[in-house]
């Protein structure tokens, strides 16, 4: 039996339990994007795998959209920075890593 591995999104969503509010604006949820090896700069991907904060804080207004300032980053719900953590911590993984995750 041939397993076949799904090509990984490039974008996935995050839907925020704490809106974001800028201005008038109520940002209920974002999309993350992969980033590339050159948006990973002055980063440490161990940090970024630990889901570190600072890195986080760091790396989601590179890959979000609408882009979140790192002032918005800094006041997520602890909750939706986990959750955006997740998201980019399975963008980290090689295709044969996320295939044992689903055996």
């Amino acid at each position: 039996m041939i397993m076949t591995i799904p090509a990984e999104p490039i974008f996935r969503t995050v839907s925020l339990d704490s809106p974001v509010q800028r201005g008038e604006q109520s940002i209920d949820s974002i999309q993350l994007r992969k980033p590339k090896s050159g948006e990973l700069r002055g980063l440490s991907l161990v940090d970024l795998g630990q889901l570190k904060v600072d890195a986080l804080t760091k790396i989601i207004p590179r890959i979000s959209m609408p882009t979140l300032t790192e002032a918005e980053v800094a006041n997520l719900d602890p909750s939706d920075l986990l959750a955006c953590g997740a998201e980019i911590g399975s963008f980290l993984l090689q295709r044969s890593q996320r295939a044992a995750l689903h055996d």
